[in-house]
């Protein structure tokens, strides 16, 4: 016979899971969720139910709390993590509850972080964060920093190991903008996210300095100045699909290659290229035309686009397999490299060497910025770091010379001395120590000088410079250019290169890690 007394009691049971899964899922109540979305911001499980596949999404931890004596009632302790699928794939995830103690981390709420970013790593998964929290939770004194320890010591370990992605869709103050900085993309929210190490009150405080928060540490500051952000968006669902885009282009973990898609088109000659380019190489042009034209339609991701634009990075298709591409701008500073530009272009270099990402290199490049600003604030230093990505990543790398590869700045973007592949150059590309010009006014200055016409005489030895040294097929016939080509056939040329490095395999001496000019 059934026990019906027993039976009742399970189901009791039953119903009393659904009433705390009830009471965890309105995190800090109705009329605090209703504040969020009046400041225009989401709650922590709108984000998932946008971020990731429908109905795939499977919470972990949810009954955790805090064991502090001094606080009420925290659902999830102030933040939801589990993992889900985007686009088929699985990914981890947290997303913390601006509702719940403001997001603020504490012990038990890093303790969540930290078990599913180990669980992404032990299963070569992205870790993806959804950040909205007021920092480190007061009320827990010391261990609430010790909890920020743990997910710092996690993002670093594991960096290079799986993809980690952070979203901003709040504040973001003190130690809790570690984290995302540690992580491979930041992707922040125009007007409702900010990012800062002290708040405007206490700037005020210390240094007199009267500022809002948005222009202090808003998405447009960090996208555009500091550099901080790789990606901003109007709102927080753009900035959610905006994950589930760039994921499409990223491998699960460092073990993988990126995923590619079906491509059909077989005609990859592009006879407008040439006309993109001017011959007169003071002439500026938009280098952006040129990876319209080299990649598939519609599928360059440009990253950092605001930062640095005298340089140009992003993803991309070459017949659906991905790439990495960094690209000089003429249109900035004539596509010279500074400070910023040289950060920005190591660090993408690191993160497609990480994930098996083919990195493509279209040079035009006048060379390092001059001055004393650049000088003084470090440019040797940071021009290093692209000699070091580049000479480090053992991917396939390939680089095009669309014009001008002058001194340093030639050997530093992926020339054949320091690694590349393949080296291509377009019939007009000048390769040399120094523009033609400025060349011709050292090694000829006595002769330009003492001539009774000098501005024909300089003509003419920046001629006669140009048609010795500053052409393709000097440094083809030294190797140190491995074909010249047709610009029309550029992309026929990377298709090809592409296949023939499939199973590229180079390794380094073994060591424990090399000591980056940071």
């Amino acid at each position: 016979m059934i026990d019906i007394k027993r039976q009742q009691d399970i189901y009791d049971k039953i119903h009393e899971l659904y009433d705390k899964r009830t009471e965890i899922e309105l995190g800090g109540g109705v009329e605090r969720i209703d504040k969020q979305h009046e400041k225009g911001k989401l709650t922590a499980r709108e984000r998932i139910d946008i971020l990731v596949d429908e109905g795939s999404f499977v919470e972990l931890n949810p009954f955790i709390e805090h064991r502090s004596p001094d606080l009420g009632k925290g659902p999830g302790d102030g933040v939801v993590t589990g993992f889900a699928k985007i686009n088929g794939r699985p990914i981890y995830l947290f997303s913390q509850d601006f509702t719940v103690f403001g997001g603020a981390l504490g012990e038990m709420h890093a303790k969540k972080i930290a078990n599913i970013m180990d669980l992404a790593a032990k299963n070569g998964v992205p870790i993806i964060g959804l950040n909205d929290s007021g920092g480190a939770r007061i009320q827990e004194g010391v261990v609430s920093l010790d909890g920020y320890g743990h997910v710092f010591y996690r993002n670093s370990i594991y960096s290079g190991v799986v993809p980690q992605i952070s979203v901003i869709m709040g504040p973001c103050a003190g130690g809790a903008v570690y984290s995302p900085a540690i992580t491979d993309f930041v992707i922040m929210v125009e007007k409702t996210s900010q990012m800062f190490i002290t708040g405007p009150k206490v700037i005020e405080t210390v240094t007199g300095e009267k500022i809002s928060s948005e222009d202090l540490g808003g998405a447009k500051v960090h996208s555009a100045i500091s550099g901080n952000s790789h990606f901003s968006a109007k709102n927080e669902e753009e900035a959610l699909l905006l994950v589930r885009t760039l994921l499409s282009y990223l491998p699960g973990n460092n073990e993988e290659k990126p995923p590619a898609i079906s491509f059909e088109e077989n005609d990859d000659y592009r006879p407008d290229l040439p006309d993109i380019v001017p011959f007169d190489t003071v002439r500026p042009y938009d280098m952006k035309k040129v990876i319209e034209q080299v990649v598939d339609p519609g599928s360059f991701l440009e990253v950092q686009k605001d930062f640095a634009k005298n340089i140009i990075v992003g993803f991309g298709r070459i017949r659906g397999e991905v790439v990495g591409l960094v690209c000089n701008q003429p249109k900035i500073l004539a596509g010279g490299l500074d400070i910023d530009s040289s950060d920005k272009t190591a660090r993408f270099i690191r993160f497609c060497d990480s994930f098996n990402i083919p990195i493509i290199t279209f040079e035009d490049v006048t060379g390092f910025f001059p001055g004393v600003k650049q000088e003084h604030g470090g440019i040797i230093r940071h021009g290093a770091k692209i000699l070091y990505a580049y000479s480090e990543a053992t991917v396939p790398k390939i680089t095009v010379i669309t014009r001008k590869a002058y001194g340093g700045a030639y050997v530093a973007l992926n020339s054949k001395a320091i690694g590349a592949d393949l080296v291509f150059a377009w019939p007009n590309a000048e390769i040399a120590v120094m523009g033609p010009e400025g060349a011709a006014n050292i090694i000829f200055a006595k002769e330009i000088n003492n001539s009774p016409n000098p501005e024909e005489t300089r003509a003419q030895k920046i001629k006669e410079y140009r048609d010795k040294f500053a052409n393709p097929y000097v440094a083809a016939k030294m190797g140190m250019v491995d074909d010249v080509i047709d610009p029309r056939e550029t992309r026929i040329k990377l298709v090809q290169a592409l296949d023939m490095l499939r199973n590229k395999k180079e390794d380094r001496p073994k060591k424990k890690h090399g000591n980056i000019p940071l």
